[in-house]
């Protein structure tokens, strides 16, 4: 596997009778090319080359294990050429590094019979459309987009899914964005499946996950749960493909060609015709296309169902008037109203939920004169403030001691966010005497105890509450809101909507208390509990400003120079149009150990195209790659096809 775009495609090598019986398709393999010993993997084998010249022998076999089956081969192709990379990058996403002893171990056989049908009547009472899924799910490949409610048991839907297709002998894939997730998952699935489920995540280590890989590969196993490589997992026969949560950032994977796993589920639900269910509490703008688009269907609730799940929503603005007379609320950042809430449930015995945007004491910082943000004087990183007054730099860690404003030169600052720890500090004063949790960034509380307790929680990092909160309210929700991003309304209603899904129904007393605009698209969204009609709204919005996914778009980041000249390279489809250079923006710089080094001084272009040009636009990118390597350009540079972030 060569990895260069010119050299991405299957060479002929000749097999002597010694490796005869070793050499079977899907095999790992060394050859000689062009003097050295590279590894590869056996793709095929044929009576006769069409190669004119004089071929080269087959150095050994590696392995005598199949691992880069026919059906697994053609997923990684495909997904390369989506993504305008090399299926060599594909595969070292797909199949996990050999263990040669893993290898010989035996796989216990499956002991688990095959399961009867589940009870799917939580699907059927609640969803209109789940009965005639579920029947076509056996015999066809139905298509789905599952908005589920709130308060939805959604590991224990999915279970009942996997154990529906694994009654029919057909095989499941299930991808959630993390370990959470896939926690919740896996103990809803092992009482209805046995050891027919493993689960794949990273976490694992390298020798559990290959053993356990290897277990599905050899048919040990039919049910996969697990985080974003898992959707390659070499499954028999299989007969549903799940993505929850896909617009989690989770799941967007920071590795060439950087396949989000939901395309990949898309593809592969159309090459191996198996069932497909993307699903969440929110709903995706890309998921909302595929449904506009006719190519999947809604598996939505009455709205009735809805009403009677959801908790009661209020949304109040930090300048409403029922603020102004509550000093409590000024300093707190919290409405009186909100207050009543969490007194009311306190009182009930019920937990409350408060929900922060940044985790820390007071994380981020303005000069108190300018509201210029106040930044290091070193690597003008952010400013913040410790529990013990101190200023220092988020970035480089230097103390300051001195601040003085670029901008003014003013001497004094104030908060622009306050962190979960000073949020916590404050409502221990407001509810003496009731316990305070506190969750976030490295310590996450995945469940509390039942009882009158007060949680304060950074967005993806909320404890369950085994009988729902009482209560929850959100602050700073202009911290979601006023990112510069084009996602950011998206991934607010999607936050929001995570955390109105665990509080209990109005019905129940519950309340969801929302410190926004009410006027707000996205707040509006979340009053109605209507993610459907946010994400059509969304998505056209993107149709008339011709951003993603109703276009397809490509960004290309590197240093000025060498992306001008890639940029020059690329032969754009009719229609094209070409956006920048502008410098890279700070959001979007690749993550450490991504191995894309692309400089400090990075620009960004973007190329965009009509949907349906999509898989030209990608060809013309492989083409400039293909001329960049056979002129031996090396100047490093990052090509992605639909980036998750556009600026």
């Amino acid at each position: 596997m060569l990895g260069l775009a010119h050299l991405d495609r299957a060479f002929d090598y000749q097999i002597d009778a010694d490796q005869d019986e070793a050499a079977i398709p899907g095999v790992r393999v060394r050859v000689r090319f062009s003097g050295r010993l590279v590894d590869g993997f056996l793709l095929d084998r044929v009576d006769e080359s069409d190669h004119p010249g004089k071929l080269g022998w087959l150095e050994r076999v590696v392995s005598p294990e199949p691992v880069l089956g026919p059906e697994l081969a053609a997923l990684c192709r495909a997904v390369a050429d989506r993504y305008a990379g090399t299926m060599s990058d594909v595969v070292r996403l797909a199949i996990p590094p050999r263990h040669a002893r893993t290898e010989k171990e035996e796989i216990a056989e499956r002991e688990s019979p095959r399961p009867s049908a589940p009870d799917t009547a939580a699907w059927e009472s609640a969803y209109p459309a789940a009965e005639s899924f579920l029947a076509s799910m056996i015999s066809g490949q139905p298509r789905a987009v599952w908005q589920a409610t709130a308060g939805e048991d959604w590991p224990a839907r999915l279970a009942e899914l996997a154990a529906a297709a694994a009654a029919a002998g057909r095989g499941t894939i299930v991808v959630v964005p993390d370990q959470r997730d896939l926690d919740r998952l896996e103990a809803a699935c092992t009482p209805l499946l046995g050891d027919r489920c493993v689960t794949l995540a990273a976490g694992l280590g390298p020798t559990a996950r290959y053993r356990r890989w290897l277990s599905v590969r050899r048919g040990a196993a039919d049910v996969v749960l697990g985080t974003r490589s898992a959707i390659f997992a070499p499954v028999h026969d299989l007969g549903l493909v799940v993505v929850w949560d896909d617009g989690d950032d989770s799941l967007n994977e920071p590795r060439a060609p950087y396949p989000h796993p939901r395309e990949v589920a898309v593809l592969r639900s159309h090459q191996q015709r198996c069932a497909l269910v993307i699903g969440g509490f929110a709903r995706s703008t890309e998921a909302q296309s595929l449904v506009t688009a006719g190519w999947a269907h809604d598996l939505v609730a009455d709205r009735a169902t809805v009403r009677t799940r959801t908790a009661r929503v209020l949304a109040l603005s930090a300048e409403d008037r029922r603020i102004a007379g509550d000093p409590l609320a000024r300093s707190a950042r919290i409405p009186g109203v909100a207050f009543e809430a969490a007194r009311a449930a306190v009182a009930a015995g019920a937990p409350v939920l408060f929900s922060v945007p940044r985790r820390g004491y007071i994380p981020s910082l303005a000069c108190a004169r300018c509201r210029a943000h106040a930044r290091c004087r070193t690597c003008h990183g952010p400013l913040q403030l410790d529990d013990h007054g101190a200023l220092s730099c988020r970035w480089c860690g230097r103390p300051e001691r001195g601040f003085r404003c670029a901008e003014c030169g003013g001497t004094e600052v104030r908060a622009l966010t306050t962190g979960a720890r000073r949020t916590a500090e404050e409502l221990g004063r407001a509810f003496p005497g009731v316990p305070i949790t506190t969750s976030g960034g490295a310590s996450v509380v995945d469940e509390i105890e039942t009882g009158a307790r007060i949680v304060v929680a950074t967005p993806g990092a909320e404890p369950i509450a085994a009988d729902g909160y009482g209560a929850a309210v959100v602050l700073d929700t202009w911290a979601q809101l006023d990112r510069a991003d084009l996602r950011a309304g998206e991934e607010a209603v999607r936050r929001w909507m995570a955390v109105g899904s665990l509080v209990r129904p109005h019905a129940s007393g519950g309340a969801l208390v929302i410190v926004a605009d009410a006027g707000l698209g996205p707040v509006q969204a979340l009053i109605r509990w209507d993610p459907v009609g946010f994400a059509e709204q969304e998505l056209d919005q993107r149709a008339q400003l011709g951003f993603p996914p109703a276009v397809t778009m490509a960004s290309i980041d590197g240093a000025p120079a060498t992306v001008s000249a890639f940029v020059d390279a690329v032969e754009l489809p009719d229609g094209g149009e070409r956006l920048g250079p502008v410098p890279l923006p700070p959001g979007v710089r690749p993550p450490a150990g991504s191995g894309d080094d692309i400089g400090d001084d990075a620009e960004r272009v973007l190329l965009r195209v009509d949907r349906r040009a999509g898989r030209r636009l990608a060809a013309a990118l492989v083409a400039a790659q293909i001329t960049r390597n056979t002129r031996h350009e090396t100047g490093p540079i990052r090509v992605q096809v639909d980036p998750p972030t556009i600026g």
